[in-house]
């Protein structure tokens, strides 16, 4: 059994390895891409086996997701058998898709997997209509965008390629310094390939500039006593602009991280579907209760439609003008408060112009081309638990991508570390309804009387429980009076009832610089 294509926003998570691939699913992913043993772009997880992908597959079926595996290594001629060998077993598993990046294995797996659904990769680096349209006509129906796009260029695609040619668009995770992710920093310093799977993050690296044969020849950096972290991209977050990227004609929203935990993998897909639930009862898609009222159907403006190229009013722009009040960026003398507010006094015009449009070589030659346009809708707004729960993750600091050319992402120029304030205190096996309520749980830091926690649940606000000041039990049922033995099966009092494997957190009491 495979599970069709959705017709409404499709929320797409990371796994790397079967237990997130279940994690997702229970924490509402439409999707879940991951890789296999061989031939995908992240080695550094466990990943998963030919067995791993029947079973996770049989999973996500059951509960209406989908799997989709990553075979979007750039292969080497001595590969290309192996290679071929290694999709004609994934084909039989049960998985409903393959992302591929490389021509010829996109060839090769419509001869071998028929059946299979093939996703063009991010590191094809698909800028262009152009482009997604050839790809369609060699039969991919999907492709997964450049992360240097902008939103006009999104729009723009969205708005001369076939509707049923899916566009996937990164919002949630680590930034490559490379375009599109083909990278050969890594090859070059340590032998390990990123292009391969294999990439040791030198962008992350510390370093420090020396110059001795031009004298007199100064390369300013920001700089602190510990070196420099000259390409250090900042992560990516764009929660709080989903309904930009939707309305502007993204069907799959694809968090990055298939090397992270599987709390992570919980939080941001839980924060995710949250918000396009948010989403698509704000533009009257649904109700309250997930019933349909209404077909989805993003918001540009195609070449076909009556009211194509007469300029309507650019409402994603101003959405995001508001969302970004008090941000000091280059080409801002002053923020605008609210949507309602003119245009900042020192923006250039270039600069407002390349805000509306993509600032490319064709804008400055006579044709008949016209950008695309969105039809003008309210700003979906978000609670404000909802926009919280990204921050209570371990993460770099946060940018919205190339998504706003004025609010480009950047570097952290003195730091590769992550900030992390909240942090993971257990896991729940078990909860019972004796005692007035009572939850089993794996110890992974310390929990003490009187002190806050939150339990993640599946589809809600994360539940906030004080821990009580009597109850706390080992594994024997003996009293403890605090539980601070990490990997070890502890129980205390709680009325609430609590999902199995719900993760339970805390604040930390100082924020640190560490990862999850």
């Amino acid at each position: 059994m495979r599970i069709p294509t959705r017709k409404k926003p499709e929320v797409l998570s990371p796994a790397g390895n079967l237990r997130g691939l279940k994690t997702a699913v229970d924490y509402g992913a439409d999707a879940v891409y991951c890789g296999g043993k061989a031939f995908g772009m992240r080695s550094a997880p466990k990943n998963l086996s030919l067995e791993d992908f029947e079973e996770g597959s049989r999973y996500a079926h059951e509960r209406g997701a989908r799997v989709y595996v990553t075979c979007n290594v750039l292969p080497r001629n001595n590969e290309i058998e192996a290679m071929r060998g290694y999709i004609g077993q994934l084909k039989d598993t049960g998985v409903d898709a393959l992302i591929v990046s490389d021509i010829g294995v996109m060839m090769m797996a419509r001869q071998v997997a028929p059946n299979l659904e093939l996703h063009v990769s991010t590191q094809a680096g698909v800028t262009n209509y152009q482009a997604a349209n050839a790809f369609y006509e060699l039969g991919a129906r999907r492709v997964v965008l450049a992360r240097e796009m902008d939103l006009q260029a999104v729009r723009d695609i969205r708005a001369n390629i076939p509707d049923d040619l899916d566009i996937e668009c990164f919002v949630h995770g680590a930034m490559c310094m490379a375009f599109s992710g083909r990278c050969l920093f890594s090859n070059y310093l340590t032998g390990r390939d990123g292009n391969h799977g294999e990439c040791a993050q030198p962008c992350r690296w510390k370093y420090s500039i020396v110059e001795e044969k031009r004298p007199g020849q100064y390369f300013p950096i920001e700089q602190t006593e510990n070196g420099a972290y000259l390409f250090n991209s900042q992560d990516m977050n764009m929660l709080g602009h989903l309904d930009d990227l939707i309305d502007s004609g993204a069907t799959s929203l694809k968090i990055e991280g298939r090397a992270k935990s599987a709390y992570y993998i919980a939080a941001m897909t839980n924060a995710y579907k949250t918000a396009v639930n948010e989403y698509m009862i704000q533009r009257g898609f649904e109700d309250a209760d997930g019933n349909i009222l209404l077909p989805f159907h993003d918001r540009v403006i195609r070449p076909s439609d009556p009211d194509y190229g007469q300029g309507t009013e650019d409402q994603v722009m101003r959405n995001a003008d508001a969302a970004f009040a008090g941000v000091a960026d280059e080409g801002y003398d002053r923020a605008i408060a609210t949507s309602d507010a003119p245009e900042p006094d020192g923006m250039s015009s270039h600069a407002r112009s390349t805000r509306r449009k993509s600032n490319t070589a064709v804008e400055q030659i006579e044709t008949d081309w016209k950008h695309a346009a969105v039809r003008p809708a309210p700003h979906v707004e978000l609670p404000e638990w909802l926009l919280e729960e990204t921050d209570k993750v371990a993460h770099r600091d946060y940018s919205t991508g190339f998504y706003y050319p004025e609010h480009k992402v950047t570097q952290n120029t003195d730091r590769s570390a992550y900030f992390r304030s909240w942090l993971v205190v257990g896991e729940v096996l078990s909860w019972s309804a004796d005692e007035g309520g009572r939850v089993t749980l794996m110890s992974r830091n310390k929990i003490e009387p009187g002190q806050q926690v939150e339990f993640l649940l599946p589809g809600e606000r994360p539940l906030a429980y004080i821990v009580p000041e009597d109850g706390l039990r080992d594994a024997d049922g003996t009293p403890v009076p605090v539980i601070n033995n990490p990997a070890h099966v502890f129980s205390m009092p709680c009325p609430h009832q609590v999902p199995i494997n719900a993760a339970i957190r805390s604040r930390t009491k100082k924020p640190t610089l560490k990862a999850e």
